[in-house]
């Protein structure tokens, strides 16, 4: 299994970004600012009691205190519950769990070794209640935001579940799965899995067609599966490197940033994502951003012309006909170090088309 490390970017992150949202652990390299640290769960909590109150139709077990940790008894009574033969009782235990694990980083681990993790699998696999779904995916996630658990879940096989609520379920069930599938691929070896189970196409469709926080957990998800070789293969094929180019055109979006950063990594290590980045018109678009973009996103298209025309006279003269040559030379003059050594190694690099003959 061959996993490449992403552009360095290391100098465009943001330390402040959180691991619980969008981050990963251990320094690894994944959060640059350009992803937002988004509350995955939009979901409006209720007060304990109130929601107490409301289970009390469908369990007979209190809790012990008001404090919004409820007792053992309470949780096992929450995932019996989850295997009713009432759709309505199915709810309010899914709705339940959701919202504990939510709210209370403890009750996370305590939930899943009380068993939910399997029926909540199960509940999304059947997917006969699309809001059903909803909850059981949303809640699944929630369960990811403890370390502990992401094994049994992928284990448990959450993963083609997930993917299948991806492609079919409500907007914020698709939404939900992706950012579960992203918390599951922070796990190095789930990346292949979530891959092979067919979670890149659907990804890609949310980030075309998805609201605005559907899109950033696509591409969110993306940039973390794709630092995988295989996963990059299978992005370029269900055409993700066109989305990209879309979304880095329309410079007035906030989508400009986070794709650059997908396709950046794309390009990295791959003749077939640096192929289908000019076939769809990325050169131009990439030299726009030069001009007009802001100094971030002017940094990320120097990365990605770099990786274009170190290899290729072909390409070299086809960045310099787009007219990059003055406005990286005005990048030049940057104060950043980074930027004018990379826009500077660019320069050469265009000053050598002629001296190749144009081949590639």
């Amino acid at each position: 299994m061959e996993t490449e490390n992403p552009v360095d970017l290391a100098h465009l992150q943001s330390p402040s970004l959180s691991f619980c949202d969008l981050g990963l652990g251990g320094g690894e390299p994944f959060s640059p600012s350009a992803f937002r640290d988004y509350s995955s769960d939009q979901f409006p909590s209720s007060s304990t009691q109130a929601r107490w109150r409301l289970l009390a139709g469908c369990t007979s077990v209190p809790p012990t205190t008001a404090s919004d940790s409820p007792n053992d008894g309470f949780i096992s009574q929450l995932v019996s519950d989850l295997a009713s033969c009432s759709i309505e009782e199915q709810r309010l235990a899914v709705m339940e769990i959701r919202l504990l694990a939510k709210n209370n980083p403890n009750d996370r681990y305590r939930i899943a070794q009380a068993g939910a993790i399997k029926p909540l699998i199960s509940i999304i696999s059947s997917a006969s209640d699309p809001i059903l779904q909803e909850h059981s995916v949303t809640a699944i996630l929630n369960l990811s935001l403890c370390d502990e658990n992401k094994e049994a879940i992928v284990a448990l096989g959450a993963v083609k579940p997930l993917v299948k609520a991806l492609r079919v379920g409500t907007s914020t069930a698709k939404e939900n799965a992706a950012c579960a599938l992203l918390r599951l691929s922070q796990m190095e070896q789930n990346k292949a899995e979530i891959g092979r189970s067919g979670a890149i196409p659907p990804l890609v469709s949310l980030l075309e067609g998805g609201g605005p926080r559907g899109k950033n957990d696509a591409a969110t998800a993306l940039y973390s599966l794709c630092s995988l070789k295989e996963n990059k293969v299978r992005a370029v094929q269900a055409g993700l490197m066109k989305t990209l180019v879309e979304l880095m055109a329309d410079l007035e979006s906030t989508m400009v940033d986070k794709a650059a950063f997908v396709a950046s990594v794309l390009v990295t290590g791959l003749e077939e994502a640096r192929a289908a980045l000019v076939e769809e018109g990325g050169i131009p678009v990439l030299v726009e951003i030069v001009e007009v973009g802001s100094q971030r996103q002017k940094e990320i298209a120097v990365v990605m012309l770099l990786e274009l025309c170190e290899d290729s006279a072909v390409y070299r003269t086809m960045v310099v006909r787009e007219g990059a040559v003055p406005p990286l030379v005005a990048l030049s003059q940057s104060r950043t170090r980074w930027a004018k050594q990379k826009t500077e190694k660019l320069i050469e690099l265009l000053r050598k088309r002629s001296s190749d003959g144009g081949g590639s």
